[in-house]
């Protein structure tokens, strides 16, 4: 799995740097010396292994069907958070009330 790829090796001859022999003709006027070298082939991209998404008119449907119900669901787990928020700090504000009443009583009472 983590062992590297290498591409494979070129199957082409390599080219052979041997000195031409001293009874070579020389070569004509008519014909060229040296032979222009062939293209190098144009490197073709590989082919993506990742599938390609398709839209269709259902599954965009579905997609914003579920999107939606994500946006609600999420919305009302944070109203009920900020609603139980409020409900605490009203009952805390009720009890120091009464708490607060009852001391005044006793102290009243002296």
């Amino acid at each position: 799995m983590f062992t590297p790829k290498y591409p494979t090796p070129d199957t082409a001859p390599a080219p052979s740097a041997a000195p031409a022999p001293a009874s070579a003709p020389a070569p004509s006027t008519d014909t060229p010396a040296t032979t222009a070298p062939p293209p190098a082939p144009v490197p073709v991209a590989p082919a993506s292994n990742r599938p390609v998404v398709q839209l269709t008119p259902g599954s965009t449907l579905a997609l914003v069907g579920g999107g939606t119900a994500v946006v609600l669901v999420v919305g009302a787990v944070l109203v009920s958070l900020l609603l139980a928020v409020a409900i605490t700090g009203v009952s805390v504000a009720v009890c120091a009330v009464v708490l607060r009443s009852l001391v005044n009583n006793t102290h009243k009472g002296r």
